[in-house]
């Protein structure tokens, strides 16, 4: 029997799945969480198309994938990652099977906020002023010591989770001994996993002011190309560092030069490591300069793939696969489109949903597409306790620029109707 050639994909979400599986039929191999095929609501693959094992055990991963292409007489063309923590897994997997992915110091590079902002500062490119905490006193002297606000977030943590903005010095006491316990309460969570390790280290970071952007570009060949610039709408009621959606396109200040910007992007990936990849970088603009914040060799996530599809005809998931497989990435060519914001459905308390009713967003002459990731039934909790539960699906909806963005947004999600109890 002729073997049949896929890419591996380590680690993602049922969503992504479903997506890539409909989208490009056989053409992957997934290694999946058994905990997250068990709360999937979309179909999941055959046992041919999907291995079942505890990610955290390499080994077990390792022997379990072995067999799996012996049996099934598949050979790997490409290996990819679309999930913060399992990136370290593919890094792992991809050195022992022989394929082309970002190594395992790169990635640690880039999931370690304290490395990847000291080797950004070591480089001149500027980042905010950073230090390792381990005790809460030691938060206090760094807040001290800048004179202002800081902010307190995870080592490596992925998102807005557990990340408090301090305006005083007990508020630094109190928000450090938050992040230790929320890191305590996700002791089983694989991002999390090197908390473990030894005692707790949490990251104190300057607060930079400014408008804050997320982007995916791809490097290759010593040079960096914009896949999309985003501009985060962030949210000024829910916890901080939340994003409430993402403006499409995004555009850049007159001040800032493109070929500089591009140079930027290349140099920020370059010395983390990577040498070929497609990026997701994070950053602000404050005075007329860009301040790096972080930096992940995988496309973004949450609501981005949808509005990409939507609104530029890019399916990024599946172009992400070509380009593990060696195929270089094709950016589509800009085209005049209306703006577009993809704009995410948080529930605002505790509870078991009871209800969730969108008739009054389908009737809104504004919204483009509507997707809703949870069902009566759902358990929600709120952050600091999780950051996950509460996100309910997205919308994307075509934005009056001359008006304040955020308002528009909240007064759209406003129009789900959301019962819990």
């Amino acid at each position: 029997m002729p073997p049949s050639f896929k890419v591996l994909v380590v680690g993602t979400t049922s969503d992504y799945i479903d997506w890539i599986r409909n989208s490009s039929p056989g053409r992957a191999l997934f290694i999946t969480d058994p905990a997250e095929r068990r709360k999937a609501e979309e179909p999941g693959p055959s046992r041919a198309e999907e291995i079942l094992c505890d990610l955290c055990n390499f080994t077990e991963v390792h022997q379990a994938l072995r067999q799996h292409l012996r049996r099934e007489s598949i050979r790997l063309e490409g290996i990819a990652c679309y999930d913060c923590e399992s990136m370290e897994l593919a890094a792992v997997l991809a050195g022992q099977l022989e394929l082309p992915y970002p190594s395992v110091e790169a990635v640690n590079n880039c999931r370690n906020k304290y490395l990847s902002k000291t080797i950004w500062a070591e480089h001149k490119l500027c980042t905010p002023r950073t230090r390792k905490l381990r005790t809460a006193a030691e938060a206090v002297d760094f807040f001290q010591e800048l004179g202002g606000p800081c902010v307190l977030k995870p080592v490596d943590g992925s998102g807005s989770e557990l990340i408090f903005r301090c305006d005083s010095g007990q508020a630094a006491k109190d928000n450090f001994e938050k992040i230790r316990n929320g890191l305590q309460a996700r002791r089983a969570h694989r991002l999390y996993k090197s908390f473990f390790a030894g005692d707790p280290v949490i990251l104190g970071e300057e607060l930079v002011h400014g408008q804050e952007f997320s982007c995916d570009f791809v490097l290759e060949n010593g040079r960096a190309e914009v896949i999309r610039l985003t501009r985060k709408i962030l949210s000024s009621r829910g916890p901080f560092g939340t994003a409430m959606g993402y403006l499409l396109p995004g555009s850049l200040p007159d001040e800032i030069d493109e070929r500089q910007f591009l140079q930027l992007l290349c140099q920020s990936a370059l010395v983390l490591g990577l040498s070929r990849a497609v990026c997701m970088l994070d950053f602000m603009i404050h005075q007329g300069r860009i301040i790096l914040l972080e930096l992940a060799p995988r496309p973004g996530g949450d609501c981005l793939p949808y509005l990409l599809r939507r609104c530029r005809n890019l399916d990024i998931l599946n172009r992400y696969l070509d380009f593990c497989c060696q195929q270089p990435f094709a950016v589509n060519p800009p085209f005049d489109s209306q703006p577009c914001i993809g704009l995410r459905l948080h529930a605002q308390r505790s509870g078991i949903l009871k209800k969730i009713d969108a008739r009054r967003l389908q009737h809104d002459p504004r919204v483009r597409e509507i997707f809703l990731s949870r069902k009566p039934g759902h358990p929600i909790k709120t952050p600091p306790d999780d950051y996950d539960s509460w996100l309910l699906g997205h919308i994307i909806f075509e934005p009056d620029l001359d008006l304040e963005l955020e308002s528009q947004c909240r007064s759209l999600a406003e129009k789900l109707i959301i019962e819990v109890e």
